[in-house]
């Protein structure tokens, strides 16, 4: 039977809502209104134990002019992002790399190295703990056979920051995972066609490898961003509720956390809640606009 076009489509719209609605209904009742209310509390004094009182924009202005310690979480926020995030871009690449060789029980190996992106939080933060501890850890001793002098790792403020950049490259394996697939995606008629043209290796890798892993890495940094503003749970572990010493471990969501629910100032939480909602969405739309740039799509029917 022959059913006209406009019909079918609104037929076909018509069953994606409904394949859709559950999650629009999760979503309004359990995600948008808690967020709205969360919204008026940013404009309100409200420690949970009494009605919210209408304060206007109080909480942000005192945020940006008289916290200091705003400024010290967003400070250790960008600097974990800056240390962190090129070095996992890069190493996620480099083990991906090495687990697309063929050779006899790579399949073991891409496990291994994929198992520690699994492992929960709080218990990698313990482990490491061992690992930095300055008289019994592995890792001083390590340095110690090459004449280094023990370094206090999680209570020195100079060197807590480095401690927990290695640590987070404990958890590479996930990036690796979407590199690996990436790269088998890559047709091997480029790299052929790249060898008789006389390409050598390295201008193979930069010129085929890199050029067509551009949406992959792209995609790694994005969900790294994001992940990145999300610390909390391990910086908790590693540093304490308080940042650790000087504050190094400040990370916003603990900062966050602190003024919520040890201080009880659940307004001012929530101001800074959207005030976090806003810069990830400010750092990430610019990383959309400048992709533009330097992703390469093979069909270019597909850029943004």
């Amino acid at each position: 039977m022959y059913i006209p076009r406009s019909k079918l489509a609104k037929k076909e719209a018509i069953e994606g809502y409904l394949f859709i609605l559950p999650w629009i209904l999760g979503f309004l009742l359990f995600r948008l209104g808690p967020m709205l209310f969360s919204l008026f509390l940013s404009f309100t004094e409200y420690r949970g134990t009494s009605q919210p009182q209408w304060i206007g924009a109080a909480n942000y202005i005192y945020m940006f002019t008289k916290d200091p310690r705003f400024r010290d979480s967003l400070r250790a926020t960008s600097t974990f992002v800056a240390g962190y995030l090129p070095l996992s871009l890069a190493l996620g690449l480099g083990v991906a790399v090495l687990m697309n060789q063929k050779v006899r029980g790579i399949f073991v190996f891409r496990t291994i190295y994929y198992l520690p992106a699994v492992t929960t939080g709080v218990a990698v933060a313990i482990l490491w703990q061992f690992v930095f501890h300055k008289q019994f850890g592995i890792l001083n001793a390590i340095l110690a056979l090459f004449g280094v002098q023990p370094i206090s790792w999680l209570f020195d403020p100079k060197w807590v920051m480095p401690a927990f950049i290695i640590m987070s490259l404990w958890g590479v394996g996930g990036s690796m995972i979407v590199y690996l697939a990436g790269l088998q995606s890559i047709p091997t008629e480029l790299y052929e066609a790249a060898s008789i043209d006389g390409a050598g290796r390295l201008r193979r890798f930069w010129s085929v490898t890199i050029l067509m892993l551009t949406p992959v890495i792209f995609f790694n940094l994005v969900t790294g961003l994001i992940g990145a503003f999300q610390i909390f749970d391990v910086a908790y572990v590693m540093g304490g509720s308080r940042g650790g010493r000087g504050g190094s471990l400040l990370f916003y969501l603990l900062y966050m956390w602190n003024e919520g629910f040890r201080s009880g100032r659940l307004g001012y939480a929530s101001a800074l809640a959207w005030v976090l909602v806003v810069l990830a969405a400010i750092v990430i739309i610019i990383t959309f606009k400048v992709s533009d740039r330097w992703v390469y799509y093979e069909s270019g029917d597909d850029k943004k």
